[in-house]
């Protein structure tokens, strides 16, 4: 009886150690993510969005809407990686001003920018790997 409760504890512990592993894991990641992602954005986005996403006027829209980038996440990928021309509406306003390809941003710069865009100015929606950039980017050759 005394084996088997050792037995059954040591489970427990060993499967409490593994669950708190991954999720150390996944926590860096996103912090490394994140971290890379605002670098990239000051040098990449900062000057048209604003450093706190706050758009330029009437020209460039604000990163704050939480609605325009969870209904657009799985395009994101595309529009930093090949430019966005044409209109679109951000928080009830039109934009039509032509946002600048990227096209040297490798699926991981992408990954992270899209990580720290979605996740700062208000915005709370997660890891996005660049995996996930690598499939999207695909949807839009």
């Amino acid at each position: 009886m005394r084996n088997k409760l050792l037995y059954l504890l040591s489970s427990l512990f060993a499967g409490v150690l593994i669950f708190e592993s991954c999720s150390n894991e996944m926590e860096l990641n996103y912090q490394r993510y994140f971290v890379n992602g605002k670098g990239l954005y000051e040098k990449n986005c900062q000057n048209c969005h604003g450093t706190n996403g706050e758009g330029l006027g009437m020209l460039y829209p604000p990163l704050t809407d939480t609605v325009f980038l969870s209904s657009n996440r799985s395009s994101l990928a595309c529009m930093i990686k090949n430019g966005l021309s044409g209109k679109i509406t951000v928080n009830n306003l039109s934009y039509e001003t032509n946002m600048p390809a990227n096209a040297v941003l490798a699926d991981i710069d992408i990954a992270q920018i899209i990580v720290y865009i979605t996740n700062s100015f208000g915005n709370k929606q997660g890891f996005y790997d660049q995996k996930q950039a690598g499939v999207d980017l695909k949807g839009c050759e």
